[in-house]
C-alpha cells in the first residue's frame, strides 16, 4: 500500500470520527429550505428581487436594508420570518398604520408579480435571512 492510499484512508477515517464527535453547531446543517421551495425557485427570486419585483429599491442589492428593513438580519418586524409569513407579507404589503419602521410596503412590494413570483421572493428573501455571516 503507497502512502498516497494510506493518506486517503486516514483521511477518510479521521473524517468520519469528526463528523460524529463535532458539535451539531459545527456540523453543516441539512439541506432546510421550506416544503415546496427548491433552489431554482430561490434563484427564480433572486432575479425577481433585483428586477421586476423592485424589492431592492427599498432592500437594497444585498438585501441588507436602506428606505426598507435589512432582510439579511434575521430579526422580522412583522411575523417570524417562516416562508408562509413571507409570502403573505409580500402578497399583501405592509400599510402605513401598521409599519413598525415607519415606512410602508406595498402590496407585491409594488412590483406587478403574480402569485408564483410572490413566492419566489419570497423565497430568495426566506434564504438570505438565514445565512450564516463569514467567519
Amino acid at each position: 500500500m503507497d502512502i498516497r492510499h494510506r493518506h486517503r484512508i486516514l483521511t477518510l477515517i479521521v473524517g468520519g470520527l469528526l463528523a460524529g464527535t463535532l458539535p451539531a453547531s459545527a456540523q453543516a446543517p441539512p439541506d432546510s429550505l421550506p416544503a415546496g421551495v427548491t433552489t431554482k425557485l430561490v434563484q427564480d427570486g433572486k432575479a425577481l428581487f433585483l428586477g421586476a419585483g423592485l424589492c431592492m429599491a427599498c432592500h437594497g442589492m444585498e438585501a441588507k436594508g436602506g428606505l426598507g428593513p435589512d432582510l439579511t438580519a434575521g430579526a422580522w418586524l412583522h411575523g417570524k420570518g417562516s416562508y408562509q409569513e413571507l409570502v403573505a407579507r409580500v402578497t399583501s404589503g405592509v400599510p402605513l398604520e401598521e409599519s413598525k419602521s415607519g415606512q410602508m410596503m406595498p402590496p407585491g412590494g409594488g412590483g406587478a408579480l403574480n402569485p408564483a413570483q410572490v413566492r419566489a421572493v419570497a423565497a430568495y428573501v426566506w434564504s438570505v435571512s438565514r445565512r450564516k455571516p463569514p467567519g
